[in-house]
Order: C-alpha cells, then structure tokens, then sequence
C-alpha cells in the first residue's frame, strides 16, 4: 500500500525543491548563449542570400579569427591594447576616487575648482589627440593619456556624489568617537560611497576599450584599432570583422571579471538591501 502523503500545513504553501548548482549553471549559460546564437543565425542566413563583399559570412570571420588571433598577432596586437587599457584605466581610478574625495568632502574646493573641471570635462578626449601627440609624442604614453583624459570623468562625479551623500548621522557619530582621519576615511566615507564609485567604475571601463581603440588609430604601428583600420584600408574585410569580434570578446570578459570584483567588494550592501527588503 502507499503511504499517505502529508499535506502542507495551512498557511505555509509546499516549497518547491531547489536547484542543483550545475542545473541553475546550465540554465544561466543557456540564458547567456542563447541571444548570440540566434543574432549569429541571422546575420548567416542573410548574408547566404546576400553574398555581400562587405558581410562575409560567419566561416569566413572564425577562419579569419583563428587565423590572426592564435598567431604570433596576439602578442603584437593584443597584449599592448590590453596593457594600455589597464594602464590608463588603473590611472583614471587613482585620480577619479583621490580627487573625488576631495571635492566630496570639502565645498570650498568643490567651489574653486568645479568651473575648471566642468570646462574640462566637455572636451572630448578624441579630440586632445593632436595636442597629446605634439606634447607626448606618438609612444604609448598618448595612448594611456587619452583612456585617462576620458575615463576620469565618470570614476570621479560618481565619487563625489557618494562622498557627499554619507550619512551626516553616521559622520557626527564618527567624529564623536575619535576616529582618526584615515579611518574615518577608509571605513565610512570610501564605504558608504563605494556604490556609486563602482558605477563610475563599470561606465569607466566601457569608455577605456573605446578609447583605447581610438588612441591607437592615430599614428600607431600596434594594437587593435590599428590593425582593424589597415584591414579596413586593404579590403581585408573577414579580418576586419574578426577585430571587431574580438574587441566585442574582450569587453564582455572585462565586463564579467568587473561583475564578480563588484560583488565581492559590495557584499555588504546587497545583503543590506535584501535585509531591508526582508529576505
């Protein structure tokens, strides 16, 4: 005989069982995949009826990928693009969040010097290229100059407005207490603005590939945007596409690598929100 089975007490629904963590892996990459392989799908079938000069068709751009990316070009393209990029990215940081916090916490500064900062900031960076290249020459130091020139701005308008949105409450008690300036600075101030900051930092990242691909389209004789404009100006097109995949490639890797750093680094403040919420 089958044993009865024991209906859920009133008031408290049967929940159903959890996931295994490989199920719920599986089904996240499948999520993740899924978008790219139907865009995939598409661009081949149309360009199986086109048969565009322009639109090679996807065998093409992977033969043309492996072909230039897992040879020697990986090492003369690439891994200066990426050196630069973290360069000019890691300079950006220091000066966005040291400077933030200085403009945060006192308005006399703020006051003096926003003009100067707002007139610098609607620059745009492509263009400073021609004056960096007359002041700095046409090394990689332009180069790691212009990702800084643009990718400051957000690391540090996000750090001021989390600077000044501390809790005063918060901020007295700490005065109160006797926490030295260091202190005080390193576990109230960085940490309550460190939201804000790590947007500034995600914005920041994005422009750094950008830019980094634009630095090296002047007057270089390395790196990705180069290479990507002498396939453009030879017709070398499957080439040129396999670039572009693969810049695409290398945001979506930093993007994910800033996801798990990000949530290392605000742990506290998603398990403050979700306590908040009551989960």
């Amino acid at each position: 005989m089958n044993r009865p089975t024991r209906a859920a007490a009133p008031g408290h629904p049967a929940r159903p069982r959890p996931a295994t963590a490989a199920a719920r892996t599986l089904l996240r990459t499948a999520h993740i995949l899924l978008l790219p392989a139907l865009l995939i799908g598409l661009y081949a079938y149309s360009t199986a009826t086109s048969g565009g000069f322009y639109t090679p068709p996807p065998d093409l751009i992977a033969g043309a990928f492996v072909d230039l990316w897992f040879s020697e070009r990986l090492l003369v393209d690439v891994v200066p693009s990426l050196v630069r990029l973290l360069t000019g990215f890691t300079v950006a940081v220091v000066l966005g969040v040291s400077l933030g916090v200085v403009l945060g916490l006192s308005t006399r500064v703020r006051a003096v010097l926003e003009p100067v900062l707002e007139f610098l900031r609607a620059i745009p960076p492509p263009v400073l290229i021609p004056l960096m290249i007359l002041l700095v020459g046409i090394d990689d130091t332009m180069k790691v100059l212009v990702i800084v020139s643009g990718c400051v701005w957000p690391i540090l308008l996000n750090t001021v407005e989390g600077v000044r949105a501390v809790d005063p409450v918060l901020a007295d008690t700490a005065r109160c207490y006797g926490l030295r300036t260091g202190t005080r600075l390193r576990v109230l101030v960085l940490r309550s603005a460190s939201p804000q900051i790590m947007a500034g930092l995600r914005l920041a990242l994005a422009l750094a590939v950008i830019l980094m691909v634009i630095s090296e389209m002047f007057a270089s004789s390395s790196g990705l945007g180069f290479a990507i404009v002498q396939f453009q100006r030879t017709f070398a097109i499957p080439e040129m596409w396999a670039g572009m995949v693969l810049l695409g490639l290398i945001g979506f890797a930093l993007s994910a690598a800033f996801e798990l750093v990000e949530g290392r680094v605000l742990r506290w403040h998603r398990g403050l929100r979700a306590a908040h919420r009551g989960e």
